[in-house]
């Protein structure tokens, strides 16, 4: 089967502590799935140490990447976290970290989300299982996130806008006219 390259993601910088110490990697596949309650999914491969960290502390930060942190998202996911200490590269980069306040483990200053999860669910699904996450704390700024597209990194650009309001009173005419008889 042909790889599937069409999605547009955002990069979470995925923080955690366990066996293997302070740990980030770079996970293009970090996703809100609830707002109340708020729960962050995340798919990481068996094997890794931020998924073998997971597992043994139940809990991990999800940094969403802002524009400007490309670089960190560079380290985080081109280099492994059982060979490499990410966290002390990153930080003789400039980086600046601070401790998590419900969770053991570091946070990234700047990010344009930082979430503080506990893992709540495990479901073992194709090659990367889905780790589910219920946020204990929440800190956002207003810095806009960076985006991912087949293996490149992207600013979000200029907004497009929605049709003007004769079109959606014609669209609501079109939903009324086609409306099921339930």
């Amino acid at each position: 089967m042909e790889e599937i390259t069409q999605f547009v993601t955002n990069v979470g910088l995925i923080t955690t502590n366990g066996p293997h110490g302070h740990n980030v990697m770079a996970c293009e596949w970090t996703h809100q799935i609830s707002y109340i309650p708020p729960l962050i999914a995340v798919c990481i491969r068996p094997g890794k140490t931020t998924f073998e960290n997971i597992q043994s502390s139940n809990e991990f930060g999800v940094n969403i990447t802002a524009f400007d942190q490309n670089i960190i998202s560079s380290v985080a996911g081109n280099t492994h976290g059982k060979a490499t200490d990410k966290i002390s590269v990153l930080k003789e980069l400039g980086v600046k970290f601070y401790q998590a306040e419900t969770i053991n483990a570091l946070m990234i200053e700047g990010s344009s989300l930082n979430a503080e999860c506990k893992l709540i669910k495990f479901i073992d699904v194709g090659d990367h299982p889905l780790l589910i996450g219920q946020v204990q704390n929440v800190k956002q700024t207003e810095k806009e996130p960076l985006t991912y597209y087949q293996g490149k990194y992207f600013r979000i650009g200029n907004q497009i806008h929605k049709p003007d309001q004769p079109k959606l009173d014609a669209i609501a005419e079109l939903v009324k006219k086609h409306a099921r008889k339930l």
